[in-house]
């Protein structure tokens, strides 16, 4: 972003440039529509990760015998 020597009035007039630079590249109307975008593909791609191991985990399931496993931790609602 800049020197290490920066001060933090400089490094948020870099931020502040770079997310106007941002933002005038993408059309966006002001930053906080730029941000709110950028927070809203980050979260979409989190989802699908978190989306893509669940499924995965569950497709590691696929083997189990329900039943088995039911009547071994003896929690069958069905108990006679």
């Amino acid at each position: 972003m800049g020197s290490p020597d920066m001060t933090s009035v400089s490094v948020s007039f870099e931020v502040r440039r770079q997310l106007n630079s941002m933002r005038a590249l993408e059309n966006y109307q002001s930053v906080d529509e730029l941000l709110q975008h950028l927070l809203k593909v980050y979260r979409l791609n989190k989802l699908n990760r978190d989306s893509e191991s669940l499924q995965d985990s569950l497709k590691s399931l696929n083997d189990v015998d329900v039943n088995s496993l039911v009547s071994k931790l003896d929690l069958s609602p069905f108990k006679e």
